[in-house]
């Protein structure tokens, strides 16, 4: 695979929220706003290239038997760094986010990549790895808590979207809201998806 590719394909062919379904419950929770998804996503790509490039430097000494303990160790580590740097340099969004940065140590995008990636390639692609799943992570965030922002508050990162007759859909920032968006968005994707099939088809058969 190439470079171009591997760094990609977080963002579409094996984006974790919306074609692996992985990391939905802090992308369902935090994404009431865009700062807040800004937050998560950095944190999460932050823990995701630590953890992956340690767990790649490691990973011809970590034994078998306990690797998934010393990743879960690993990753507990880079989540401490981000927890406390987040909550000396931005309390706000801190308390905003809450329980879900400690969460990020049990995060199946995290874990899955440790496994899945980092503990059978080099450095260079590890790191790489970590950064496009976590960007791809972000952006799946971002999109998602844009949508709820706009049409459950009107605004856009405390800017207003609509006039002020607009009234907001309050549902859209809640959990129902949450589920009902991502589920437009996972159809949306999927659909893509076989437009593509069928045209791969109709061309190879043509």
């Amino acid at each position: 695979m190439s470079v171009m590719k591997e760094f990609t394909k977080g963002f579409y062919k094996e984006n974790p929220v919306f074609r692996l379904a992985l990391g939905l419950c802090p992308a369902l929770a935090v994404s009431t706003s865009v700062e807040n998804a800004l937050g998560m996503g950095a944190a999460a790509t932050f823990v995701l290239i630590g953890s992956n490039m340690v767990i790649s430097i490691l990973r011809k000494f970590i034994p078998a038997k306990v690797r998934i303990p010393c990743f879960i160790v690993i990753i507990a580590s880079f989540v401490t760094i981000v927890e406390l740097m987040m909550g000396a340099y931005l309390p706000e969004l801190s308390k905003s986010l809450g329980i879900f940065i400690p969460l990020i140590v049990v995060n199946c995008v995290i874990l899955g990549r440790a496994e899945a990636y980092a503990s059978k390639h080099g450095i260079f692609l590890s790191v790489l790895d970590g950064i496009g799943m976590g960007l791809g992570f972000t952006f799946a965030l971002v999109l998602l808590g844009a949508i709820r922002e706009i049409l459950g508050d009107g605004k856009l990162m405390g800017y207003m979207v609509f006039g002020p007759g607009f009234q907001p859909v309050l549902l859209m920032i809640l959990a129902p809201g949450a589920f009902i968006t991502l589920g437009l968005l996972m159809g949306y994707f999927n659909t893509l998806d076989d437009r593509r099939k069928r045209k791969l088809e109709k061309d190879a058969s043509s």
